[in-house]
């Protein structure tokens, strides 16, 4: 389970100090702060360690997974995610890429793990080469409390083949501090793992 510090932090109103948190993305230099403190993202690249983009961290494709079989199903309290099958993944050190067809469907993970305390929660956005290239990239949100690897979605619906290299940076993430603090997660995908094994209980 990960930790729930505060890092709420103070601005100064009408000579008080008060405490503000609500809708704010917290910018690079605290964002390092934490990855200090508290570990909130590990495995970032040297890129992001010195000198991040922007007001978030780009993470990093580190696996390749496409649809193998089985069934899909999302019912009111159960439900089973398809089969798949890893095709490639980052080997430091060693350039590997794959070329994702038009029409072609994938899920991603990324080299990165997070650790989320109870105040903060992370959206997405794709890097725009993706969309400029054709790729759609879809994501989710990080829950409070999960600590993990993050799973994404790839589509090419463009009419040309795209390649990406494994250790690309392909999306950016920025964090939000929650004011009064989140709801831990307590799903079934924590730990960062990328399919279902059977059909289960939805928590």
């Amino acid at each position: 389970m990960c930790e729930a510090p505060d890092f709420g932090f103070r601005m100064l109103v009408k000579n008080k100090y008060i405490r503000y948190t609500a809708h704010m993305i917290i910018g690079p230099k605290r964002l390092l702060e934490l990855v200090k403190e508290i570990k909130l993202v590990e495995g970032l690249s040297a890129r992001e360690l010195t000198n991040p983009e922007g007001a978030g961290f780009d993470l990093r494709v580190g696996e390749l997974y496409e649809i193998s079989g089985g069934t899909a199903f999302l019912g009111e309290t159960e439900r089973e995610t398809p089969d798949i099958k890893k095709i490639i993944e980052y080997r430091k050190g060693k350039k590997t890429a794959y070329t994702i067809e038009p029409g072609k469907y994938l899920l991603m993970t990324t080299l990165e793990k997070v650790n989320i305390p109870q105040d903060i929660t992370v959206n997405f956005k794709p890097r725009t080469t993706t969309f400029r290239s054709g790729l759609v990239v879809r994501s989710g949100n990080v829950a409070p409390g999960y600590c993990g690897k993050l799973t994404f979605a790839v589509k090419n619906v463009g009419p040309l083949p795209v390649t990406i290299e494994m250790g690309a940076r392909i999306i950016h993430a920025q964090f939000y501090w929650v004011d009064g603090g989140g709801s831990m997660y307590r799903g079934q995908w924590q730990g960062g793992r990328v399919t279902t094994k059977q059909r289960e209980q939805q928590v």
